[in-house]
């Protein structure tokens, strides 16, 4: 098996994990996730009120302490979406991966990534939101792409409701 191009942030008790479809190119050459610099994934997550203060990509190793981990779909390649193939996708990973830090959410980020993880023909029939059945014990969230070339489909509302899902569930642990 290859190298993963970016390392996966887990830890057991999280509240959420970011899940995208694999790393983008700059994310790759950087070494860090959503680095691109057209990506609105750091400055959401302030907004939202997911983290409490401004960070941006080189600080994704810091993000368990607020209950936030990463992960992608395919691991080994990096790249647009357009790139990605169904052979970069390792399944069974990714479920053992979350079956094993049994996180609260998985939160898809793009549409693409919960239809690289969940299969294509489930996934083509996916909402932005709360998704009613559950991914290895954990609810699960799609969320509109941060990515600066899915700037088309963006709103920051699914990533409000997100936000106070969040909220409630750490106020039930």
């Amino acid at each position: 098996m290859s190298e993963d191009v970016l390392p996966d942030v887990l830890t057991a008790g999280l509240r959420v994990v970011f899940c995208g479809t694999q790393a983008g190119a700059v994310s790759a050459r950087r070494g860090a996730y959503y680095a691109g610099p057209g990506n609105k994934f750091w400055k959401t997550l302030f907004e939202t009120g997911l983290i409490p203060e401004p960070l941006g990509s080189s600080d994704f190793r810091e993000l368990p302490r607020y209950g936030i981990g990463f992960t992608d779909v395919a691991k080994a390649t990096s790249g647009p979406d357009t790139a990605l193939m169904r052979h970069h996708v390792d399944s069974v990973r990714f479920l053992a991966k979350i079956r094993e830090f049994a996180p609260a959410i998985v939160a898809f980020n793009g549409k693409r990534a919960a239809q690289a993880a969940l299969g294509e023909e489930k996934g083509l029939k996916l909402a932005y939101g709360l998704q009613p059945s559950l991914l290895a014990g954990s609810r699960v969230f799609i969320l509109p792409s941060t990515s600066g070339a899915a700037s088309g489909y963006w709103s920051i509302e699914p990533w409000r409701e997100l936000a106070a899902l969040v909220k409630e569930t750490s106020s039930r642990r």
